[in-house]
């Protein structure tokens, strides 16, 4: 009986040392991507872009505007004092990213 209890209590104390979770240092690496959009005047963003923010976002002013190489415009725009980002083609379609 003593065999019985001392064999359990070895194969109980093994079985908890294995249970035991290992401390494993995690990091977290952000990266951020960008399709090489170059700041333009709010002056230059086509019409339909503008017609576009008008509609969509009534009562917003738009703050900064960018441009890619494939004619897709990122927005900056604001409303009550919030900001907004999104992006539109040149036709003012707006694009999700």
């Amino acid at each position: 009986m003593k065999k019985l209890i001392l064999s359990a209590a070895i194969l109980l104390g093994g079985l908890s040392m294995n249970a035991a979770t290992p401390v494993v240092a995690s990091s977290i690496i952000s990266v951020n991507i960008q399709d090489e959009y170059t700041e333009v005047a709010a002056d230059a963003v086509p019409a339909a872009v503008k017609s576009t923010i008008e509609k969509s976002f009534v009562g917003s002013k738009l703050e900064k505007a960018w441009k890619n190489a494939k004619d897709e415009y990122k927005l900056e725009i604001s409303k009550e004092g919030k900001k907004y980002t999104f992006f539109t083609d040149a036709s003012g379609n707006i694009i999700k990213k």
